[in-house]
């Protein structure tokens, strides 16, 4: 329907954001959003032979797309007239019956990309990657990142040192705080200043996890020179989660080298990463000791009065006002990050329009319901996570994280891949990044444990005995 077309866009380019243009224009622009709502979204596609392998392999990602336009998970149902008319009319004839459906366009803002990822015009590309809807000016300065935001606008006004004395000063910038706080807003904020200000500098950007795949292509390639010329040869560097390439000994030493060839060039650096260098547990002492040659500038989570403002600014953005009341009450119950924050204004403004009702603190209440509510505190973080994981199943988290798939292993990256799904706010795919896999392999990982779950005891007994564990650590 073509009230519902700017949502399904949103959606698109967050499976753009899985797997590509071409699976995405193969597979899902054929897709049409009949239906949207509290609870479920209805898609039609006129095209029989995709029908199965769509409702066979994607309907998982269709939903974590639409969960991350709409703030709220929703059932997800496919329909096609010519391949199954029973469920294509039951569905088609009993949601003509309802009201006029809501046009959500209009509020629902786009995804966010705070998380560090991109859409298929936005990849490493030089200045071409910077995402021109981050910037400075809407960026909200509070105590708990106003040195990050000040250290990161020095280096955009400044992003190539002139003389030895300048040279150590601001480089590198290494940023670093918990994922959804706003790191990456910080490189596009620098990068489109950057453009404006000098637009004949070398730009390039990447994350880290990226950087090792680019690095092992052009060693399969027997091409590492094209490589090295391109990031060697930048002014401004930047790379998204650098902690990423740890305990990758070909990766650090090419950084390490690339690294030594920019700094001594006076070219600029920037880094972000989830900890501290001395926290990243097996990053090479040189590079731990390169990263805090620089100014070092960390990102806390928001206290009430940044929440309230941000809070503010994103309701503003798509277009609802928050009274006092509710405005206060969500600021003292949304703890976690910038994008819990985000998700929960797009998940309250939708309610709103769903069910035809006013904001108010009780919608706001069923709103956050599920982060209110939850028996586990959402700070846990991914590291205790995996090393309670690992040390309960006599194995590592390099294991986990590695390509080894003894049953043992196997069982405790299920298990993992579940307990981050269930203690932490990361999307499938930031879990998938955590865990150097692809969101799918972290959808079959989930599927097994919830099997496991629903027949096996001692699967059961295991999880609960690790989240209380980890709930009291």
């Amino acid at each position: 329907m073509q009230q519902f077309k700017e949502i399904w866009d949103l959606a698109l380019k967050e499976l753009t954001v899985m797997y590509g243009v071409t699976i995405t224009d193969l597979w899902f622009t054929c897709l049409t959003l009949h239906e949207i709502s509290e609870n479920r979204a209805v898609i039609i596609t006129d095209m029989p032979y995709k029908y199965s392998i769509i409702k066979g392999k994607y309907v998982d990602s269709i939903r974590v797309a639409l969960e991350k336009v709409m703030g709220f998970t929703v059932e997800v149902i496919i329909l096609d007239k010519t391949s199954n008319p029973e469920e294509y009319n039951r569905y088609i004839n009993k949601t003509a019956e309802v009201a006029e459906p809501v046009n959500l366009a209009d509020r629902v803002i786009a995804p966010s990309r705070q998380d560090g990822t991109e859409d298929d015009t936005k990849k490493d590309t030089g200045a071409e990657i910077s995402d021109i809807a981050y910037t400075f000016d809407n960026f909200i300065v509070g105590e708990s990142n106003k040195f990050a935001h000040a250290a990161s606008v020095a280096v955009a006004n400044e992003p190539v040192c002139k003389s030895t004395s300048e040279f150590s000063t601001y480089n590198p910038l290494f940023i670093h705080g918990p994922s959804g706080l706003g790191k990456t807003h910080l490189l596009y904020a620098i990068i489109n200043h950057i453009k404006i200000t000098r637009p004949e500098l070398k730009i390039v950007y990447v994350k880290g996890e990226e950087f090792t795949n680019q690095l092992i292509d052009s060693i399969s390639k027997k091409n590492p020179m094209q490589f090295r010329e391109k990031y060697r040869t930048a002014d401004v560097l930047l790379i998204d989660d650098i902690q990423f390439i740890a305990g990758r000994d070909s990766t650090q030493e090419e950084f390490f080298h690339t690294f030594n060839a920019l700094y001594e060039d006076h070219k600029q650096i920037i880094l972000t990463s989830d900890r501290p260098p001395r926290d990243i547990q097996t990053l090479e002492d040189r590079l731990k000791t390169r990263f805090e040659w620089g100014i070092m500038a960390d990102i806390q989570p928001p206290d009430s009065d940044l929440r309230a403002a941000i809070l503010k600014k994103k309701a503003a953005d798509i277009k609802i006002t928050l009274d006092d009341e509710v405005l206060n009450f969500l600021a003292e119950n949304l703890k976690s990050n910038i994008r819990q924050v985000e998700g929960a204004i797009k998940k309250l403004g939708a309610l709103s329009i769903l069910m035809g009702v006013p904001i108010t603190v009780e919608l706001a209440k069923r709103s956050i319901s599920d982060l209110m509510t939850a028996e586990e505190p959402t700070s846990v973080t991914v590291d205790r996570i995996l090393n309670t994981v690992a040390k309960k199943y006599g194995t590592t988290v390099d294991m986990i994280k590695g390509s080894r798939r003894t049953r043992e292993i196997a069982y405790a990256r299920h298990i993992a891949v579940y307990l981050l799904r269930k203690l932490t706010d990361l999307s499938l795919p930031q879990i998938g990044k955590c865990l150097e896999r692809d969101h799918t392999t972290i959808i079959s990982s989930l599927r097994t444990v919830e099997k496991e779950i629903g027949g096996n005891t001692q699967t059961n007994a295991d999880v609960n005995e690790l989240m209380r564990e980890l709930a009291n650590k």
